[in-house]
């Protein structure tokens, strides 16, 4: 059982299939999500997706994003963000994405949507596990691949607060009207301890605006959408730019997301038949632009060393890990030196020009070994 059908969770479910194994995925929202962000691949995880098929179809979905404009506060432009100091070596908008690999992995896998795990009990042979609307079923193995608010994490491996680490910034991010005329290019406006961009990477005449703020301890129902949008309203009422209208725009935004951009530790992914897969076990926050290549790649060493082992899972598990750790360790000190970063003044033109010049070797992290499972 695979519980969320994000990338990680559909990532896995193909290639658990392609292993031999039976893969049921339950999501608690009624489809696929197909909102959010756009997302970067960078390094192995394009090979992961060429080893799908699936490269050159994510490549015809490309963004294409150019330099963006960083304004004042009446929306004057004094400063070019290169390209190549936020992007990785594909972006792609995460709505597409899942739409993609959920059909490459549609036909491979059960799905349960609308429904979510409730309890997990485990035995020496199997994982018992209850849901909210559906009736128990057992199952060989558990995979959380859940995401940063991980049910399955909670329910195994003990209470969020052990294990998530916020880095003091919340994010609201939504779609709307390309009134900007934006072409494959945005803009950012930056205030102390604010920040808002929009940008347009397709020509489907829609928009996305990212609202960012920085807050150590923040309390809100995580379910309540009102009170998530009054929140970011609040912090945001007095500024410039397109504020104003990018918080009327929020107000009726039917695909809004906001959440801490926060990491999760964890001393071990694994215990007995249950597994983390992804921003679930080790979530790098959106400060690294690593989560999702994180999860291709973990999808695909968990599947592979699985069908090493000949579905012994605690020596899959331990190998899962070993192979996956370092690359872990790596991208989440990237994501908080991101978070240190986030709220800097504005560079000078001539900084930045010079970090785009560098920007391929500085954001080089360590190569995560991708033996070949499917020849095995």
């Amino acid at each position: 059982m695979i519980s969320g059908a994000g990338v990680a969770g559909l990532a896995l479910a193909y290639w658990l299939d392609r292993h031999g194994f039976q893969p049921t995925v339950i999501e608690r929202a009624r489809q696929v999500r197909h909102g959010g962000y756009a997302v970067d691949f960078r390094g192995e995880a394009l090979d992961v997706l060429d080893r799908m098929e699936l490269l050159e179809p994510v490549r015809a979905l490309d963004t294409q994003m150019g330099d963006a404009a960083m304004v004042d506060a009446e929306g004057r432009q004094y400063v070019t963000l290169p390209a190549a100091v936020f992007a990785g070596d594909l972006e792609v908008p995460k709505g597409q994405l899942t739409r993609l690999l959920h059909a490459a992995a549609q036909d491979r896998a059960e799905y349960l949507f609308s429904d979510s795990i409730s309890a997990v009990e485990q035995d020496g042979d199997s994982v018992h596990v209850t849901f909210g609307n559906g009736p128990p079923r057992r199952f060989d193995l558990l995979v959380g691949a859940d995401g940063l608010h991980s049910r399955t994490r909670a329910l195994v491996f003990g209470p969020e607060e052990r294990f998530v680490h916020p880095l003091g910034i919340h994010t609201a991010i939504f779609s709307l009207p390309n009134y900007l005329g934006l072409r494959r290019t945005g803009q950012l406006y930056v205030s102390p301890g604010k920040a808002a961009n929009v940008f347009a990477g397709d020509l489907d005449g829609r928009a996305r605006a990212a609202l960012h703020f920085t807050a150590e301890e923040l309390e809100y129902d995580r379910h309540d959408t009102g009170e998530q949008q009054r929140i970011v309203a609040e912090r945001f009422a007095g500024e410039g730019w397109e504020i104003p209208r990018l918080l009327t725009e929020m107000r009726t935004a039917e695909d809004f997301w906001f959440d801490a951009n926060a990491q999760v530790m964890m001393d071990t992914w694994a215990s007995g038949r249950v597994v983390l897969l992804g921003d679930a076990g080790y979530c790098a926050a959106p400060t690294s632009g690593r989560g999702t290549s994180q999860a291709l790649i973990g999808a695909y060493v968990l599947a592979g060393e699985l069908a090493q082992a000949g579905g012994d899972h605690t020596a899959a598990f331990r190998a899962y890990e070993s192979a996956m750790r370092p690359f872990v360790t790596e991208h989440q000190a990237v994501g908080r030196e991101g978070a240190e970063r986030f709220f800097m003044p504005a560079p000078t033109q001539e900084v930045l020009d010079m970090l785009a010049a560098d920007a391929p070797e500085k954001t080089r992290t360590r190569a995560v070994r991708l033996p070949d499972y499917a020849a095995r």
